[in-house]
Protein backbone atom coordinates (compact mmCIF):
# COMPACT_ATOMS: atom_id res chain seq x y z
CA UNK A 1 0.00 0.00 0.00
CA UNK A 2 1.56 3.28 -1.13
CA UNK A 3 1.86 6.13 1.33
CA UNK A 4 0.09 9.21 0.03
CA UNK A 5 2.41 12.21 -0.31
CA UNK A 6 0.96 15.07 1.69
CA UNK A 7 0.98 18.27 -0.35
CA UNK A 8 -0.94 21.30 0.81
CA UNK A 9 -2.76 23.13 -1.97
CA UNK A 10 -1.99 26.79 -2.44
CA UNK A 11 -5.70 27.56 -2.14
CA UNK A 12 -5.77 25.89 1.28
CA UNK A 13 -2.63 27.72 2.42
CA UNK A 14 -4.16 31.07 1.49
CA UNK A 15 -7.54 30.19 3.05
CA UNK A 16 -5.86 29.40 6.37
CA UNK A 17 -4.56 32.98 6.62
CA UNK A 18 -8.13 34.10 7.40
CA UNK A 19 -8.68 31.82 10.39
CA UNK A 20 -9.76 33.65 13.57
CA UNK A 21 -7.10 33.93 16.31
CA UNK A 22 -4.41 32.84 13.79
CA UNK A 23 -4.60 35.76 11.39
CA UNK A 24 -1.76 38.24 11.00
CA UNK A 25 -2.47 41.92 10.34
CA UNK A 26 -1.82 43.26 6.83
CA UNK A 27 -0.05 46.49 7.77
CA UNK A 28 3.14 46.50 5.69
CA UNK A 29 3.89 48.42 2.51
CA UNK A 30 6.75 48.37 0.00
CA UNK A 31 8.78 50.88 2.01
CA UNK A 32 8.50 48.67 5.09
CA UNK A 33 9.74 45.62 3.17
CA UNK A 34 12.69 47.46 1.65
CA UNK A 35 13.51 48.77 5.11
CA UNK A 36 13.36 45.24 6.52
CA UNK A 37 15.55 43.97 3.71
CA UNK A 38 18.28 46.59 4.04
CA UNK A 39 17.89 46.57 7.80
CA UNK A 40 18.72 42.89 8.10
CA UNK A 41 21.20 42.48 5.23
CA UNK A 42 23.55 45.26 6.35
CA UNK A 43 24.74 43.96 9.68
CA UNK A 44 27.31 41.58 11.05
CA UNK A 45 28.40 40.56 7.56
CA UNK A 46 29.70 44.03 6.81
CA UNK A 47 30.72 45.10 10.30
CA UNK A 48 32.37 41.84 11.39
CA UNK A 49 32.80 39.07 8.80
CA UNK A 50 34.38 41.36 6.17
CA UNK A 51 37.58 41.77 8.14
CA UNK A 52 37.67 38.27 9.57
CA UNK A 53 37.40 36.53 6.21
CA UNK A 54 39.92 38.87 4.62
CA UNK A 55 42.38 37.91 7.35
CA UNK A 56 41.90 34.16 7.48
CA UNK A 57 40.78 33.15 3.97
CA UNK A 58 40.75 35.60 1.05
CA UNK A 59 42.91 38.67 1.68
CA UNK A 60 41.86 41.76 -0.33
CA UNK A 61 40.06 39.37 -2.70
CA UNK A 62 37.29 39.14 -0.11
CA UNK A 63 35.64 41.71 -2.40
CA UNK A 64 35.34 38.92 -4.99
CA UNK A 65 33.93 36.66 -2.28
CA UNK A 66 31.13 39.16 -1.66
CA UNK A 67 30.46 39.38 -5.40
CA UNK A 68 30.23 35.58 -5.73
CA UNK A 69 27.91 35.37 -2.74
CA UNK A 70 25.78 38.18 -4.16
CA UNK A 71 25.45 36.46 -7.56
CA UNK A 72 24.42 33.24 -5.82
CA UNK A 73 21.81 35.19 -3.88
CA UNK A 74 20.53 36.83 -7.07
CA UNK A 75 19.57 33.45 -8.54
CA UNK A 76 17.76 32.49 -5.34
CA UNK A 77 16.19 35.96 -5.00
CA UNK A 78 14.57 35.70 -8.43
CA UNK A 79 13.05 32.37 -7.38
CA UNK A 80 11.91 33.76 -4.02
CA UNK A 81 10.27 36.71 -5.77
CA UNK A 82 8.10 34.46 -7.98
CA UNK A 83 7.05 32.18 -5.12
CA UNK A 84 6.37 35.03 -2.70
CA UNK A 85 4.18 36.84 -5.22
CA UNK A 86 2.28 33.63 -6.05
CA UNK A 87 1.91 32.30 -2.49
CA UNK A 88 1.64 35.37 -0.21
CA UNK A 89 1.57 33.37 3.02
CA UNK A 90 3.75 33.46 6.15
CA UNK A 91 6.49 30.86 6.28
CA UNK A 92 8.57 31.71 3.20
CA UNK A 93 10.50 28.68 1.92
CA UNK A 94 8.63 26.38 4.31
CA UNK A 95 5.25 27.27 2.79
CA UNK A 96 6.52 27.10 -0.80
CA UNK A 97 7.98 23.65 -0.16
CA UNK A 98 4.72 22.41 1.38
CA UNK A 99 2.88 23.38 -1.81
CA UNK A 100 5.42 21.80 -4.17
CA UNK A 101 7.49 19.01 -2.63
CA UNK A 102 5.19 17.93 0.20
CA UNK A 103 5.00 17.87 3.97
CA UNK A 104 8.20 15.97 4.78
CA UNK A 105 10.28 18.31 2.63
CA UNK A 106 8.45 21.28 4.17
CA UNK A 107 9.31 20.07 7.67
CA UNK A 108 12.95 19.66 6.68
CA UNK A 109 13.12 23.19 5.31
CA UNK A 110 11.23 24.62 8.31
CA UNK A 111 13.64 22.91 10.68
CA UNK A 112 16.51 24.24 8.57
CA UNK A 113 15.12 27.79 8.75
CA UNK A 114 15.03 27.46 12.51
CA UNK A 115 18.77 26.81 12.38
CA UNK A 116 19.37 29.64 9.92
CA UNK A 117 17.38 32.40 11.57
CA UNK A 118 17.83 31.61 15.25
CA UNK A 119 21.58 31.11 14.93
CA UNK A 120 21.77 34.13 12.65
CA UNK A 121 20.20 36.34 15.29
CA UNK A 122 22.65 34.96 17.88
CA UNK A 123 25.66 35.68 15.63
CA UNK A 124 24.52 39.24 15.13
CA UNK A 125 23.92 39.73 18.84
CA UNK A 126 27.53 38.67 19.52
CA UNK A 127 28.77 41.22 16.98
CA UNK A 128 26.54 43.87 18.56
CA UNK A 129 28.13 43.17 21.92
CA UNK A 130 31.67 43.54 20.51
CA UNK A 131 30.90 46.96 19.08
CA UNK A 132 29.15 48.02 22.29
CA UNK A 133 32.33 47.20 24.20
CA UNK A 134 34.38 49.31 21.77
CA UNK A 135 31.98 52.23 22.01
CA UNK A 136 31.75 52.42 25.81
CA UNK A 137 34.96 50.60 26.82
CA UNK A 138 32.95 48.07 28.80
CA UNK A 139 34.63 45.37 30.92
CA UNK A 140 35.35 42.11 29.08
CA UNK A 141 33.12 40.09 31.43
CA UNK A 142 30.10 42.15 30.38
CA UNK A 143 30.48 42.50 26.60
CA UNK A 144 32.76 41.60 23.71
CA UNK A 145 34.38 38.45 22.36
CA UNK A 146 35.84 37.43 25.73
CA UNK A 147 32.56 37.65 27.63
CA UNK A 148 31.17 34.27 28.64
CA UNK A 149 28.31 34.50 29.23
CA UNK A 150 27.86 37.55 27.02
CA UNK A 151 25.39 39.49 29.13
CA UNK A 152 25.10 42.40 26.68
CA UNK A 153 24.14 40.12 23.79
CA UNK A 154 21.48 38.44 25.90
CA UNK A 155 20.12 41.81 27.07
CA UNK A 156 19.59 43.22 23.56
CA UNK A 157 17.80 40.04 22.50
CA UNK A 158 15.46 40.32 25.50
CA UNK A 159 14.67 43.96 24.72
CA UNK A 160 13.90 43.27 21.06
CA UNK A 161 11.75 40.27 21.96
CA UNK A 162 9.57 42.61 24.02
CA UNK A 163 9.29 44.97 21.03
CA UNK A 164 8.20 42.17 18.68
CA UNK A 165 5.24 41.45 20.92
CA UNK A 166 3.71 44.71 19.66
CA UNK A 167 3.50 43.48 16.05
CA UNK A 168 5.27 43.81 12.72
CA UNK A 169 4.18 47.38 11.96
CA UNK A 170 5.86 48.84 15.04
CA UNK A 171 8.93 46.74 14.32
CA UNK A 172 8.91 48.19 10.79
CA UNK A 173 8.81 51.78 12.04
CA UNK A 174 11.66 51.11 14.45
CA UNK A 175 13.70 49.40 11.74
CA UNK A 176 13.12 52.22 9.25
CA UNK A 177 14.49 54.81 11.64
CA UNK A 178 17.63 52.82 12.44
CA UNK A 179 18.28 51.87 8.80
CA UNK A 180 18.93 55.54 8.03
CA UNK A 181 21.63 55.62 10.70
CA UNK A 182 23.14 52.35 9.52
CA UNK A 183 23.40 53.33 5.86
CA UNK A 184 24.89 56.69 6.84
CA UNK A 185 27.63 54.92 8.79
CA UNK A 186 28.38 52.66 5.82
CA UNK A 187 28.84 55.71 3.60
CA UNK A 188 31.13 57.27 6.21
CA UNK A 189 33.29 54.15 6.18
CA UNK A 190 33.55 54.32 2.39
CA UNK A 191 34.10 58.09 2.04
CA UNK A 192 36.40 58.67 5.01
CA UNK A 193 38.19 55.35 4.64
CA UNK A 194 38.98 56.06 0.98
CA UNK A 195 41.29 58.88 2.11
CA UNK A 196 43.47 56.39 3.97
CA UNK A 197 43.74 53.69 1.30
CA UNK A 198 47.28 52.56 0.62
CA UNK A 199 47.32 50.68 -2.68
CA UNK A 200 50.27 48.64 -1.41
CA UNK A 201 47.79 46.82 0.83
CA UNK A 202 46.12 45.41 -2.30
CA UNK A 203 49.28 43.64 -3.37
CA UNK A 204 48.86 40.79 -3.82
CA UNK A 205 45.12 41.16 -4.38
CA UNK A 206 44.74 37.39 -4.29
CA UNK A 207 47.36 36.16 -1.79
CA UNK A 208 49.06 32.99 -2.96
CA UNK A 209 47.63 29.81 -1.54
CA UNK A 210 49.38 28.77 1.64
CA UNK A 211 49.59 25.16 2.65
CA UNK A 212 48.38 24.41 6.15
CA UNK A 213 51.17 22.48 7.93
CA UNK A 214 50.30 18.81 8.18
CA UNK A 215 50.97 18.68 11.88
CA UNK A 216 48.47 21.47 12.60
CA UNK A 217 45.91 20.69 9.93
CA UNK A 218 42.56 19.68 11.30
CA UNK A 219 40.52 17.65 8.86
CA UNK A 220 37.31 18.83 10.51
CA UNK A 221 38.19 22.44 9.69
CA UNK A 222 38.93 21.74 6.02
CA UNK A 223 36.32 22.59 3.38
CA UNK A 224 34.51 19.36 2.66
CA UNK A 225 35.43 19.54 -1.04
CA UNK A 226 39.11 19.54 -0.08
CA UNK A 227 38.78 16.76 2.46
CA UNK A 228 36.91 14.34 0.17
CA UNK A 229 38.81 15.12 -3.03
CA UNK A 230 42.14 14.78 -1.27
CA UNK A 231 43.09 18.37 -2.06
CA UNK A 232 45.88 19.69 0.13
CA UNK A 233 44.42 21.99 2.83
CA UNK A 234 45.19 25.62 2.04
CA UNK A 235 44.17 29.17 2.86
CA UNK A 236 44.09 32.11 0.43
CA UNK A 237 44.25 31.55 -3.31
CA UNK A 238 41.17 30.40 -5.21
CA UNK A 239 40.01 28.02 -2.48
CA UNK A 240 40.33 30.83 0.05
CA UNK A 241 38.08 33.09 -2.01
CA UNK A 242 35.46 30.35 -2.29
CA UNK A 243 35.69 29.48 1.40
CA UNK A 244 35.24 33.14 2.30
CA UNK A 245 32.26 33.42 -0.08
CA UNK A 246 30.64 30.49 1.71
CA UNK A 247 30.98 32.25 5.06
CA UNK A 248 30.17 35.84 4.04
CA UNK A 249 27.08 34.42 2.35
CA UNK A 250 25.66 34.74 5.86
CA UNK A 251 25.65 38.50 5.24
CA UNK A 252 22.94 38.18 2.59
CA UNK A 253 20.30 36.22 4.42
CA UNK A 254 18.11 39.27 4.86
CA UNK A 255 16.27 39.25 1.55
CA UNK A 256 14.55 35.93 2.30
CA UNK A 257 13.23 37.45 5.53
CA UNK A 258 11.18 39.82 3.36
CA UNK A 259 9.31 36.80 2.00
CA UNK A 260 8.30 35.69 5.51
CA UNK A 261 6.26 38.90 5.91
CA UNK A 262 4.18 38.37 2.75
CA UNK A 263 1.06 37.56 4.76
CA UNK A 264 1.36 40.91 6.58
CA UNK A 265 1.79 42.99 3.41
CA UNK A 266 -1.06 45.01 1.93
CA UNK A 267 -0.10 44.22 -1.69
CA UNK A 268 2.28 41.25 -1.51
CA UNK A 269 2.12 40.41 -5.22
CA UNK A 270 3.70 43.75 -6.09
CA UNK A 271 5.67 44.78 -3.02
CA UNK A 272 7.39 41.55 -1.94
CA UNK A 273 9.42 41.13 -5.18
CA UNK A 274 10.39 44.80 -4.98
CA UNK A 275 11.54 44.42 -1.40
CA UNK A 276 13.55 41.26 -2.13
CA UNK A 277 15.34 42.34 -5.31
CA UNK A 278 15.80 45.99 -4.43
CA UNK A 279 17.37 45.43 -1.03
CA UNK A 280 19.69 42.72 -2.38
CA UNK A 281 21.02 44.90 -5.21
CA UNK A 282 21.69 47.90 -2.98
CA UNK A 283 23.41 45.90 -0.27
CA UNK A 284 25.66 43.92 -2.64
CA UNK A 285 27.16 47.15 -3.97
CA UNK A 286 27.67 48.53 -0.46
CA UNK A 287 29.30 45.31 0.74
CA UNK A 288 31.82 45.28 -2.09
CA UNK A 289 32.65 48.96 -1.58
CA UNK A 290 33.27 48.50 2.15
CA UNK A 291 35.37 45.35 1.58
CA UNK A 292 37.55 47.19 -0.95
CA UNK A 293 37.92 50.17 1.39
CA UNK A 294 38.86 48.35 4.57
CA UNK A 295 41.39 46.01 2.93
CA UNK A 296 43.01 49.06 1.34
CA UNK A 297 43.28 50.90 4.66
CA UNK A 298 45.30 48.33 6.61
CA UNK A 299 47.04 45.02 5.80
CA UNK A 300 44.46 42.27 5.66
CA UNK A 301 46.37 40.23 8.27
CA UNK A 302 45.38 42.81 10.91
CA UNK A 303 41.63 42.52 10.36
CA UNK A 304 40.88 39.33 12.30
CA UNK A 305 38.92 41.07 15.04
CA UNK A 306 35.34 41.12 16.28
CA UNK A 307 34.98 44.78 15.23
CA UNK A 308 37.39 45.10 12.27
CA UNK A 309 35.94 48.27 10.74
CA UNK A 310 36.36 50.26 13.94
CA UNK A 311 39.78 48.74 14.66
CA UNK A 312 41.02 49.66 11.17
CA UNK A 313 40.38 53.33 11.92
CA UNK A 314 41.93 53.00 15.39
CA UNK A 315 45.07 51.57 13.80
CA UNK A 316 45.34 54.66 11.61
CA UNK A 317 44.69 57.01 14.54
CA UNK A 318 41.26 58.12 13.32
CA UNK A 319 39.62 57.46 16.67
CA UNK A 320 36.63 59.74 16.07
CA UNK A 321 35.64 57.67 13.05
CA UNK A 322 36.12 54.46 15.03
CA UNK A 323 33.71 55.67 17.70
CA UNK A 324 31.20 56.76 15.09
CA UNK A 325 31.42 53.39 13.37
CA UNK A 326 30.95 51.60 16.67
CA UNK A 327 27.86 53.73 17.38
CA UNK A 328 26.47 53.05 13.91
CA UNK A 329 27.17 49.35 14.27
CA UNK A 330 25.44 49.14 17.64
CA UNK A 331 22.42 51.01 16.27
CA UNK A 332 22.40 49.28 12.88
CA UNK A 333 23.02 45.71 14.00
CA UNK A 334 20.08 46.08 16.34
CA UNK A 335 17.75 45.98 13.35
CA UNK A 336 19.32 42.75 12.11
CA UNK A 337 18.57 40.93 15.34
CA UNK A 338 15.03 42.29 15.31
CA UNK A 339 14.21 41.27 11.74
CA UNK A 340 15.80 37.82 12.02
CA UNK A 341 13.69 37.04 15.08
CA UNK A 342 10.63 38.44 13.28
CA UNK A 343 11.25 36.10 10.35
CA UNK A 344 11.84 33.13 12.62
CA UNK A 345 8.61 33.72 14.50
CA UNK A 346 6.62 33.75 11.24
CA UNK A 347 8.14 30.48 10.05
CA UNK A 348 7.33 28.72 13.32
CA UNK A 349 3.89 30.37 13.27
CA UNK A 350 3.19 28.75 9.90
CA UNK A 351 4.43 25.37 11.13
CA UNK A 352 2.25 25.57 14.24
CA UNK A 353 -0.77 26.59 12.18
CA UNK A 354 -0.20 23.44 10.14
CA UNK A 355 -0.01 21.50 13.45
CA UNK A 356 3.49 20.22 12.76
CA UNK A 357 4.23 22.01 16.03
CA UNK A 358 1.71 22.43 18.88
CA UNK A 359 -1.18 24.42 17.43
CA UNK A 360 -1.53 26.67 20.48
CA UNK A 361 1.77 28.29 19.49
CA UNK A 362 -0.01 29.85 16.48
CA UNK A 363 -2.32 32.03 18.56
CA UNK A 364 -1.78 35.75 18.17
CA UNK A 365 -2.18 38.53 20.74
CA UNK A 366 -4.23 41.69 20.36
CA UNK A 367 -1.40 43.31 18.37
CA UNK A 368 -1.50 40.53 15.78
CA UNK A 369 1.80 38.99 16.91
CA UNK A 370 2.35 35.29 17.74
CA UNK A 371 3.33 36.01 21.33
CA UNK A 372 4.20 32.55 22.65
CA UNK A 373 6.43 31.74 19.68
CA UNK A 374 8.13 35.13 19.95
CA UNK A 375 9.00 34.59 23.61
CA UNK A 376 10.32 31.07 22.96
CA UNK A 377 12.52 32.33 20.12
CA UNK A 378 13.80 35.21 22.22
CA UNK A 379 14.83 32.83 24.99
CA UNK A 380 16.61 30.50 22.58
CA UNK A 381 18.49 33.29 20.81
CA UNK A 382 19.52 34.87 24.12
CA UNK A 383 21.02 31.60 25.37
CA UNK A 384 22.91 30.99 22.13
CA UNK A 385 24.23 34.54 21.98
CA UNK A 386 25.38 34.37 25.59
CA UNK A 387 27.35 31.14 25.38
CA UNK A 388 28.31 30.14 21.79
CA UNK A 389 31.32 31.65 19.91
CA UNK A 390 30.56 33.73 16.81
CA UNK A 391 32.76 31.85 14.33
CA UNK A 392 31.08 28.50 14.97
CA UNK A 393 27.64 30.04 14.65
CA UNK A 394 28.23 31.90 11.37
CA UNK A 395 29.29 28.79 9.43
CA UNK A 396 26.20 26.87 10.56
CA UNK A 397 24.01 29.79 9.53
CA UNK A 398 25.60 29.80 6.08
CA UNK A 399 24.97 26.11 5.42
CA UNK A 400 21.38 26.42 6.63
CA UNK A 401 20.77 29.42 4.38
CA UNK A 402 22.32 27.76 1.33
CA UNK A 403 20.23 24.65 1.87
CA UNK A 404 17.03 26.72 2.07
CA UNK A 405 17.93 28.60 -1.12
CA UNK A 406 18.58 25.31 -2.92
CA UNK A 407 15.11 24.04 -2.10
CA UNK A 408 13.48 27.32 -3.17
CA UNK A 409 15.27 27.17 -6.53
CA UNK A 410 13.97 23.61 -7.02
CA UNK A 411 10.43 24.65 -6.06
CA UNK A 412 10.02 27.14 -8.93
CA UNK A 413 10.19 24.69 -11.86
CA UNK A 414 8.26 22.10 -9.86
CA UNK A 415 5.38 24.53 -9.27
CA UNK A 416 5.52 25.65 -12.91
CA UNK A 417 4.95 22.03 -13.91
CA UNK A 418 2.35 21.04 -11.30
CA UNK A 419 0.34 24.29 -11.37
CA UNK A 420 0.90 25.96 -14.73
CA UNK A 421 -2.23 28.11 -14.41
CA UNK A 422 -1.31 29.63 -11.04
CA UNK A 423 -1.33 33.43 -11.12
CA UNK A 424 2.28 34.65 -11.02
CA UNK A 425 2.54 38.45 -10.69
CA UNK A 426 6.34 38.08 -10.90
CA UNK A 427 7.99 35.57 -13.23
CA UNK A 428 11.51 34.27 -12.62
CA UNK A 429 13.28 34.81 -15.96
CA UNK A 430 14.93 32.04 -17.98
CA UNK A 431 13.41 29.06 -16.16
CA UNK A 432 14.87 26.47 -15.73
CA UNK A 433 18.31 28.06 -16.33
CA UNK A 434 18.15 30.47 -13.37
CA UNK A 435 16.92 27.83 -10.86
CA UNK A 436 19.58 25.37 -12.06
CA UNK A 437 22.31 27.98 -11.66
CA UNK A 438 20.92 28.79 -8.23
CA UNK A 439 21.09 25.16 -7.14
CA UNK A 440 24.59 24.69 -8.60
CA UNK A 441 26.10 27.78 -6.97
CA UNK A 442 24.47 27.09 -3.61
CA UNK A 443 25.69 23.49 -3.55
CA UNK A 444 29.20 24.57 -4.56
CA UNK A 445 29.39 27.11 -1.73
CA UNK A 446 28.09 24.47 0.70
CA UNK A 447 30.92 22.16 -0.40
CA UNK A 448 33.42 24.86 0.58
CA UNK A 449 32.26 24.89 4.20
CA UNK A 450 34.23 22.90 6.80
CA UNK A 451 33.62 19.23 7.46
CA UNK A 452 32.62 19.91 11.07
CA UNK A 453 29.94 22.34 9.89
CA UNK A 454 28.47 19.59 7.72
CA UNK A 455 28.56 17.14 10.62
CA UNK A 456 26.72 19.59 12.90
CA UNK A 457 24.19 20.28 10.13
CA UNK A 458 23.52 16.57 9.59
CA UNK A 459 23.05 16.03 13.33
CA UNK A 460 20.64 18.98 13.51
CA UNK A 461 18.59 17.68 10.59
CA UNK A 462 18.50 14.17 12.07
CA UNK A 463 17.09 15.58 15.30
CA UNK A 464 14.44 17.38 13.26
CA UNK A 465 13.40 14.21 11.46
CA UNK A 466 12.98 12.39 14.77
CA UNK A 467 10.69 15.18 16.03
CA UNK A 468 8.67 15.08 12.81
CA UNK A 469 8.13 11.33 13.00
CA UNK A 470 7.33 11.43 16.72
CA UNK A 471 5.02 14.47 16.66
CA UNK A 472 4.55 16.43 13.44
CA UNK A 473 3.42 13.65 11.13
CA UNK A 474 0.86 12.40 13.65
CA UNK A 475 -0.70 15.79 14.37
CA UNK A 476 -0.51 17.42 10.93
CA UNK A 477 -3.59 19.06 9.41
CA UNK A 478 -3.12 16.70 6.48
CA UNK A 479 -3.12 13.49 8.52
CA UNK A 480 -5.36 11.02 6.65
CA UNK A 481 -8.93 11.30 7.93
CA UNK A 482 -8.25 14.60 9.68
CA UNK A 483 -10.49 17.65 9.25
CA UNK A 484 -8.09 19.36 6.84
CA UNK A 485 -6.80 16.34 5.01
CA UNK A 486 -7.17 16.30 1.25
CA UNK A 487 -9.88 14.08 -0.09
CA UNK A 488 -8.56 10.73 -1.24
CA UNK A 489 -8.33 10.21 -4.98
CA UNK A 490 -11.06 7.95 -6.38
CA UNK A 491 -10.03 4.41 -7.13
CA UNK A 492 -11.45 1.95 -9.58
CA UNK A 493 -13.24 -0.97 -8.00
CA UNK A 494 -13.61 -4.43 -9.44
CA UNK A 495 -16.94 -6.03 -10.12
Amino acid sequence: MAIQRRVKSIEQAIAETEEPDRRLKRDLRAVDLISFGIGVIIGTGIFVLTGQQAAVNAGPAVTISFLLAGITCAFAALCYAELASSVPVAGSAYTYTYATLGELAAWVIGWDLLLELMLGAAVVARGWSAYLQTLFDLPSWLAGTQASPDWSAAAIVAALTAMLLFGAKDAGRFTGALVVVKVAVVFIVIVVGARYIDTANYSPFIPPAERVPVESADVLRQPIVQAFLGVEPTVYGVYGILAAASVVFFAYIGFDIVATTAEETKNPQRDVPRGILGSLAICTLLYMAVAATITGMVPYQELNDADPLAQAFVTLGVTWAAKLIALGAVVGITTVILVLMLGQSRVLFAMARDRLLPERLARVNRHGAPSTITVVIGLGVALLAAFVPLSELSELVSIGTLFAFTVVCIAVPVLRRTQPNLRRPFHTPWVPVVPILGVATCVWLMLNLPVETWLRFVVWMAIGLVIYVAYGRRHSRLVPGGPSAPAPEPRETGR
